[in-house]
């Protein structure tokens, strides 16, 4: 009994030294030393690729958001029933995807609604005439990512012919040359990952950031 208590107590001790040991190695040194080397090398990446102006912390360059602004109606700014403001999409800006959780971090998701589900249908429907309306463009130039929300649902990046199409309506809205505004988007414009991967994109979140260095 003694030898077989003695050899389950050096067992537990063994186990207890590993988990210290783990713990200390894996919990805490170790993502010590990968945040030290993230921040001596990639220090923006590190702090979450933020968005500054004028001193603060406005956005991440890694997370899409809404560009709106409140609806006025002669003179008045309008609410809704339960007194919130009723908002729409702001011309002076360029517009990102839509997003099915609002750009929530915490809530990152998609719609999880199929190509043939009526509800999914309808909204893609609906979109299609209000970015056509909002551009001045046919509906058939309203491009896929303009009417779909990505699978994150926090995606900054539109298309190359979403950002196009936009350049005419934000130039006019800001009174600047429609030349300048398609110069931003070239420079803000990503080709595609390793040269083969995806799709030439525009981070919207950069390209607006730059548009109100022109106000």
């Amino acid at each position: 009994m003694v030898s077989q208590g003695w050899a389950s107590a050096r067992q537990l001790g063994a186990a207890v030294r590993a988990v210290v040991v783990f713990t200390a190695l894996l919990g805490l040194l170790y993502p010590l030393a990968m945040t030290g080397a993230a921040q001596a090398l990639f220090p923006n990446r590190a702090d979450g690729s933020l968005v500054q102006a004028d001193g603060r912390n406005i956005a991440s360059s890694l997370i899409g958001q809404a560009y709106l602004r409140q609806v006025v109606t002669h003179g008045r700014p309008q609410v809704d029933a339960d007194g919130q403001p009723i908002l729409e999409p702001d011309p002076a800006w360029f517009q990102t995807r839509p997003s099915a959780v609002d750009y929530d971090g915490l809530g990152s998701s998609a719609s999880q609604l199929g190509p043939n589900n009526p509800d999914l249908v309808a909204t893609i429907a609906a979109r299609r005439a209000a970015v056509a309306a909002f551009e001045g463009v046919p509906a058939a130039a309203v491009p896929a990512d303009a009417l779909t929300s990505s699978g994150s649902g926090l995606d900054p990046h539109i298309s190359v012919a979403y950002a196009a199409i936009q350049v005419p309506r934000v130039a006019r809205t800001r009174g600047v040359a429609a030349d300048q505004v398609r110069k931003l988007v070239r420079a803000h414009t990503k080709g595609r990952t390793l040269g083969f991967l995806g799709e030439p994109r525009v981070n919207v979140v950069e390209l607006n950031r730059a548009l109100a260095g022109t106000e």
